[in-house]
């Protein structure tokens, strides 16, 4: 009979044993939990289609009915801070537009929006080996982030621009692509600016990719500046401080010195910041000079009010007064994309995204310039108002949190979005026609910056503005195309009717010389071949 002590000893061996198999089996599922959800098909990294385009017949699982279009969320605030400003939960998704029938509702209404912000925080996300957070993934922001070759207008704000063709995708649907392009402004004609540069110098913007970045964008931006426009530098982390008084642009060595002297540490007051921000901003604003406020910052905010309503309600008179706000982000891990794209949103600016010094040196470029600081139009909207004797059914892509009510197209006190100088604003429809001829009428409709006085313009799409085939269209059409639609199906849209090699394939033949195409390309592969799970659960082991 076994003694006592060799019992324990055998029992230990066994606990021992059976711990060490526990820990060995969860691990197991932290670093490989996609590959094992894989074989049972619920991975959502399992997004493999045909390697090349070709027409089939798919039903939209998620809207295999008609919906009414309903007002979304534009406009809405929403908090999703924590009371202590710790890492907020991924923002839920809105859902993607379904079909709408147009005999019930012909009229598709949204604010335009020129944000990029989504595509860029994707991107680096690609690169570094990371899954595209759902969340976090906009239609609109990835199809807007790239150029297209558009015809500028002559006099008009902005020239509109529509195309179609049917689709790869899906036999008996046709795509429909309506592109905006303002009117260009030379770097020399552009109105003076009023800037004021925000930066989050707290304990969170330490690393490589946080504090040095914003200061090398800041430093681009002060060498595209002359003797007609003032910059003042506020910071804020535990407290703000004005660290230098509105200067003229042409003093780049005091404008120099004062960035290069920024250190990082403390809290993060994101909320008494801005408001001494746009108090800056304010003292210096005049007549027929844009002011701006830019804040760089990871987004975090533990100290104060740190939701963007409450940030919004405290500095909404000055933007009321004109004073806009662009967002630029930086830093990954406590990043918030949702909190600055509705600050930006709301305050009348761009939400950008820096995941890089080749990204800080493009958004602050010579060319880029003016339409970062020169609006063109303010509360812009858009209306497509479709011949439902021709138009069955239609679905847009993207522009979820930017819709508008139908009858509000015209309110003037309704907000819109800015269109910069230069900027192209392009959405993508998805149509089931049930006969041949004009689609319908395209407007769309703003305010003049300083008097804040009305201007529409109007088109009406005939039938020859579908070309016969995907590949008769234009190579911006099948660009844009690809890029909505990949966006459609890394943001978790099961109804969106395409694989991710479907959507590269169509991509790559639209390339011509624009390198950024090329890389678009790229990170498609990589999202078709990165298995980011792993790589995921090192990177948040570090925050």
């Amino acid at each position: 009979m076994p003694s006592m002590t060799t019992t324990n000893s055998r029992w230990m061996k066994w606990a021992l044993g059976g711990f060490f198999t526990v820990t060995a089996l969860l691990l197991g599922l932290v670093l490989f939990g996609d590959d094992v959800r894989r074989l049972f098909g619920s991975s959502a990294d399992s997004l493999a289609g045909q390697d090349s385009v070709t027409p089939r017949t798919k039903t939209f699982a998620a809207t295999g009915t008609d919906v009414k279009k309903t007002l979304s969320h534009f406009g809405v605030s929403s908090e999703s801070y924590d009371s202590y400003g710790g890492p907020a939960a991924p923002q839920p998704a809105l859902a993607p537009n379904g079909f709408v029938s147009a005999d019930r509702d012909a009229k598709s209404t949204f604010a335009i929006d020129v944000d990029t912000a989504s595509y860029t925080y994707a991107r680096r996300q690609l690169k570094a080996g990371l899954r595209v957070e759902p969340s976090t993934v906009r239609v609109e922001e990835w199809v807007n982030a790239f150029r297209y070759d558009l015809e500028g207008p002559s006099s008009e704000p902005w020239a509109i621009h529509v195309e179609g063709a049917p689709s790869p995708f899906t036999a008996g649907r046709t795509l429909l692509k309506v592109s905006l392009q303002g009117r260009r402004v030379s770097s020399e004609a552009r109105v003076p600016a009023n800037l004021v540069l925000l930066v989050d110098v707290s304990g969170s913007m330490a690393g490589d990719d946080r504090l040095p970045l914003a200061k090398r964008a800041m430093h681009q931006l002060v060498d595209q500046l002359d003797g007609r426009d003032r910059v003042a530098l506020v910071t804020y982390a535990g407290s703000t401080d004005v660290v230098l008084p509105s200067t003229s642009g042409a003093d780049k060595r005091a404008l120099h010195r004062a960035i290069d002297g920024l250190g990082s540490g403390g809290g993060t007051a994101m909320g008494s910041g801005m408001e001494l921000a746009f108090r800056e901003a304010l003292a210096h604003a005049r007549a027929g000079v844009a002011s701006r406020v830019m804040v760089f910052t990871d987004g975090d905010a533990n100290i104060g009010p740190v939701g963007h309503a409450a940030i919004l309600a405290r500095v909404k008179h000055a933007v009321t007064e004109g004073v806009m706000l662009t967002t630029v982000g930086v830093g990954m891990g406590n990043y918030r994309d949702h909190e600055l794209e509705q600050l930006a949103d709301h305050g009348n600016g761009q939400s950008l995204y820096l995941d890089g010094p080749a990204e800080a040196e493009r958004v602050f470029s010579q060319r880029n310039l003016p339409g970062l600081l020169q609006v063109l139009s303010k509360d812009v909207k858009v209306q497509v108002a479709f011949d439902d004797s021709v138009v069955r059914r239609y679905r847009l892509l993207g522009y979820e949190n930017r819709d508008v009510a139908d009858a509000d197209f015209r309110n003037d006190a309704v907000d819109g979005g800015e269109l910069g100088a230069g900027h192209t604003v392009t959405a993508l429809y998805e149509l089931e026609l049930s006969g041949r001829g004009p689609l319908g009428t395209v407007s769309v409709r703003g305010l003049e910056p300083t008097t804040r006085a009305p201007f529409e313009v109007s088109r009406r799409m005939s039938a020859d503005v579908l070309a016969a085939s995907v590949n008769e269209a234009s190579p911006d059409f099948r660009f844009a195309t690809a890029v909505a639609m990949a966006a459609d199906v890394l943001r978790g849209n099961g109804a969106a009717g395409v694989s991710l090699r479907e959507a590269r394939a169509l991509a790559e033949t639209a390339l011509g010389e624009w390198p950024e195409r090329a890389e678009f390309v790229e990170l498609l592969g990589r999202a078709l071949s990165s298995d980011g799970s792993r790589a995921q659960a090192r990177f948040e082991s570090a925050y």
